[in-house]
């Protein structure tokens, strides 16, 4: 691990830790705490449609990258068939999962919960990839991280009360993450020769076409967004969260493996709950940050040693 790739790999936590504020903001939430208003009267973002103008807006922004690199655009159809297993389970069917879970639960909540993808991402590896095996820190941190996923999820447990709606959102931004874990699982297995440019405009593209299809059956009749900052969220998610976000994710997973690189999304937690309750006034209790807490441990049970690569001393290096 070199330190320009932490570099990237902080980028990227503050960009797609920051999403899960603009997901709520595009679905009509105000920041009151810097003027932010949408106007009265004015419609926002349904979930299916908002991934979808989030999706297009990134692939306008790769066609511009994908342009100056003068990349190859991919014919053989083996591998435009992996393209679209990617944009499927990558990118469109946990978007609109973590989307629309957010309609019933907190964004920090919903980040905190998404910080469960390297913990699947471990299990799965283990047994589809001969490099990313367990080890007595990967299985300690697989616990940990499940341990504070319990204790964030009982914050809203009701035995009585199983099916209530705040509980639905949490296991659909719990299955948005199993999903990122096959699909990283299966790009560093099956695409880790594709330049990170490419990965990015293919995955993109058929995501965005599979939305195009979906969103009219999904939320017919649909409704147009008037509110100018539901725009400003959905490009910012767009530019930022897809195209810029994805770019930096494809390389860290060609660099680093899925299971390191999907420890980006511990990060979001920390970010999450400090944009949700400064930003939102989002409640937060004990079980927010202990479960929060557990969850970011992982990081450095399962990352302690390639930390310590990556920040030792020059000198110490053998």
């Amino acid at each position: 691990m070199k330190l320009r790739e932490w570099g990237l790999f902080s980028l990227l936590a503050f960009v797609w830790g920051t999403s899960f504020l603009w997901i709520k903001v595009g679905q009509g939430e105000n920041l009151p705490s810097l003027g932010l208003f949408h106007p009265e009267g004015a419609t926002t973002f349904q979930p299916f449609l908002l991934v979808t103008f989030r999706l297009l807006f990134g692939l306008l922004g790769m066609v511009a990258v994908f342009a100056a690199q003068r990349a190859a655009f991919p014919r053989d159809r083996n591998l435009l068939l992996k393209f679209l297993f990617m944009g499927a389970f990558n990118t469109a069917v946990p978007f609109v999962l973590i989307t629309w879970g957010e309609t019933l639960i907190d964004s920090g909540l919903a980040a905190i919960l998404n910080g469960t993808v390297p913990l699947f991402t471990i299990v799965i590896a283990n047994f589809w990839l001969h490099d990313e095996k367990f080890s007595f820190g990967r299985v300690g941190g697989l616990l940990i991280g499940f341990l504070g996923v319990v204790v964030l999820v009982s914050r809203d447990f009701d035995p009585a009360g199983l099916l209530r709606g705040n509980i639905v959102g949490q296991l659909a931004v719990i299955a948005a993450s199993v999903s990122y874990a096959v699909a990283v699982t299966f790009s560093r297995r099956q695409l880790r020769d594709q330049s990170p440019v490419v990965q990015t405009f293919m995955v993109l593209l058929f995501a965005d076409a599979l939305m195009w299809a979906a969103t009219p059956i999904a939320e017919s009749p649909i409704v147009w967004p008037t509110s100018p900052l539901a725009w400003f969220a959905v490009l910012w998610l767009g530019l930022l969260g897809s195209c810029i976000a994805y770019l930096l994710f494809f390389s860290l997973i060609n660099a680093w493996g899925p299971t390191r690189a999907t420890m980006v999304t511990y990060t979001f937690p920390v970010i999450g709950l400090f944009l949700g309750i400064l930003l939102l006034g989002e409640h937060a209790d004990w079980r927010l940050f202990v479960g929060s807490a557990l969850v970011v441990s992982g990081i450095l049970v399962v990352n302690g040693r390639a930390l310590w690569l990556a920040f030792r001393p020059a000198e110490a290096a053998v």
